[in-house]
């Protein structure tokens, strides 16, 4: 059998779903993994799926690819872009668009099992495959934790993983240490008094108090933290009220914090939160807000002696100049989990998709960040060729590093 893998990947295209809603993404997993012969567990962490590959004596190697999508309107224009819809935890209709890559992900998991399966006679040892739901949650993870994938596997001695990125097609770029940022998700509930919107003056009016807020929360970074330092405060989602003349009893905020360790993470957070109490008392308000952390993910921190090993790997196999350290991104990721709670090394890499040449002239125009779509963007497209084959080749011979060789 040879998985046909451009079609996958169009396929899982055209049907992304959203967190711990990926049913139909695990069946088109299982039904490949059915037919390469390998055995597997559905369901673990609502929708996850993880797969074994046991040849013989030799180290247990992890592999993690994450299959969510993400709450956007594809705008790319591709003959097969997405149309499809889903409801989200609140409940509401929305365009769902893989947005970041995890379809890219679970084709080149499957590619590299594939290939792996087919080279047994080549290496010894194990290969635990996972295929991890709600990473854009922040909680797959660890939902695949507490549903014993670590004891219903065999436990790891190293875990890999890799995510795609806006570099060029055919280059890798990772780091020794932190590779990504640590992170929070905050919902803020702002709570005022309602009323008629043509009596203000009887109202404690929380869109007001969301304004000055979000406003007030700029600063953080900008007037609070050393320049020098890496911090980011967003606010990504304002709700409040339902009509023009009514002045609505409460405002929520939705804040991402990212920072690079726990230290800056206690001072970023107590600025954030210092700033919130601050402007609700501003505003005369009789209730203090609410602030509930819905996720909170640790930095992604790539082991150094591991990376040093792969990296060495990666330049043998694909020429001097691949491999790039792209610096430590302020995304976020809970792949770290698996390593952390196995108390074994991690190394996350990345991978490009974009054309070569579309990249250097962005380059060379200085307009990179204007015309290189990047993870989240509706006009996020990776190009099919070659990033489909370096995805499937860098797991394989970053699974092969860690694996023991068999001579012939």
């Amino acid at each position: 059998m040879t998985i046909d893998l451009e079609a996958l990947y169009i396929d899982l295209h055209r049907h992304p779903e959203l967190s711990f809603q990926e049913t139909r993404t695990a069946g088109v997993i299982t039904r490949e993994l059915e037919a390469l012969g390998l055995e597997f567990v559905e369901g673990l962490g609502k929708t996850g799926v993880a797969t074994v590959i046991r040849n013989g004596d030799g180290p247990v190697v992890w592999l993690r690819a994450d299959m969510d999508a993400l709450p956007v309107p594809e705008q790319t224009g591709l003959d097969y872009a997405s149309t499809a819809r889903g409801t989200d935890p609140a409940g509401l209709d929305v365009p769902v668009m893989h947005a970041c890559g995890h379809d890219m992900h679970v084709t080149a998991m499957l590619g590299a099992l594939e290939r792996l399966a087919a080279t047994r006679a080549e290496w010894s040892g194990t290969i635990v495959a996972v295929f991890q739901p709600a990473e854009e949650y922040g909680a797959g993870a660890q939902a695949m934790i507490a549903d014993g994938v670590l004891d219903r596997f065999p436990r790891p001695d190293v875990v890999l993983g890799q995510h795609l990125t806006p570099l060029p097609a055919g280059v890798i770029g990772v780091r020794p240490g932190t590779q990504m940022a640590a992170s929070d998700g905050l919902t803020v509930t702002l709570l005022g008094r309602g009323g008629h919107g043509s009596r203000p003056h009887s109202t404690i009016d929380p869109v007001v108090m969301a304004a000055a807020t979000v406003m007030r929360l700029q600063t953080v970074v900008s007037r609070e933290i050393d320049p020098r330092e890496m911090g980011v405060v967003t606010v990504g989602s304002i709700h409040a009220g339902l009509k023009n003349n009514i002045i609505p009893a409460e405002a929520k905020l939705e804040l991402s914090l990212r920072y690079p360790d726990e230290e800056a993470r206690t001072n970023i957070l107590g600025r954030v939160e210092r700033i919130i109490r601050a402007e609700a008392q501003a505003s005369g308000a009789e209730e203090a807000p609410i602030i509930t952390v819905d996720h909170s993910l640790p930095p992604t921190i790539n082991d150094r002696a591991a990376t040093a090993r792969l990296t060495a790997a990666f330049d043998a196999a694909f020429g001097d100049g691949t491999v790039v350290d792209p610096g430590m991104f302020t995304g976020s990721e809970d792949v770290s989990w698996f390593a952390r709670e196995a108390g074994v090394p991690l190394v996350y890499w990345f991978w490009g998709g974009v054309d070569p040449q579309m990249y250097a002239d962005a380059v060379s125009a200085g307009t990179v960040e204007k015309d290189i779509p990047t993870n989240h963007s509706p006009f996020f497209a990776p190009v099919l060729h070659p990033t489909i084959e370096r995805g499937v080749d860098a797991l394989v011979v970053a699974t092969r590093e860690f694996l023991e060789e068999v001579s012939a």
